[in-house]
């Protein structure tokens, strides 16, 4: 997974007169979880841009001033409700060592039959939860739709997870083709359908 340098320092005070003062300098007031205690230190909000204002996730590397660096994942984050400017991030620190959770971006490859048919895919579920090791999570799940037909649905049990666990139920719909007004007929000779051809739990058809 990619990782992203945050560069900031310590906050020595974080009363909410000290807060503001570093909002309205452009700094964001942030705290690291999941050491000894919590870590509460700031940064520049343009910093944030690539973390933040993005589809895929990353890892995040944060300097502090005096040479201390701590790895860790985002965990929260809070926004202006008017400006939509950041308010304050709570990040989670990792190690090798032991396993996180995350949500992880699903990207689809190759092109629907039932699409081409005139069908409509539909995403129920865009992320995932996954728990593994820092260094075994992907950048995205890749998710192949090329077998899924008008009414089939692709489940989580046809998505490849060898060094990571899915934390969805197996019945859990990631995709669907859906009909609609342009459909047109949907019929092979006995090869193709031979060929494309895929295990119930992966693509089955609605009821």
């Amino acid at each position: 997974m990619k990782s992203i340098t945050i560069n900031g320092s310590k906050r020595e005070s974080v009363g909410k007169k000290a807060t503001k003062a570093l909002r309205n300098a452009g700094q964001v007031p942030c705290v690291l979880y999941g050491g000894d205690a919590p870590l509460h230190f700031a940064a520049e909000e343009i910093a944030f841009k690539s973390l933040v204002y993005t589809p895929d996730v990353h890892t995040v590397e944060i300097k502090l001033e005096g040479g201390e660096v701590f790895n860790a994942v985002l965990q929260d984050i809070q926004f202006h409700p008017v400006t939509d400017a950041i308010l304050h991030i709570d990040f989670y620190q990792i190690f090798e060592d032991k396993e996180i959770t995350m949500e992880i971006p699903v990207h689809t490859t190759g092109v629907a039959r039932g699409v081409k048919n005139g069908g409509v895919l539909r995403f129920n579920l865009r992320r995932m939860r996954v728990k593994g090791l820092p260094g075994n999570l992907p950048d995205f799940i890749e998710a192949d739709i090329t077998p899924l037909r008008i009414g089939n649905k692709l489940y989580v049990t046809a998505l490849k997870s060898d060094n990571f666990k899915i934390m969805h139920p197996d019945n859990t719909v990631v995709c669907q083709v859906r009909t609609s007004r342009n459909v047109i007929a949907d019929t092979d000779d006995e090869e193709e359908t031979a060929e494309d051809e895929v295990p119930a739990t992966e693509v089955n058809e609605t009821e």
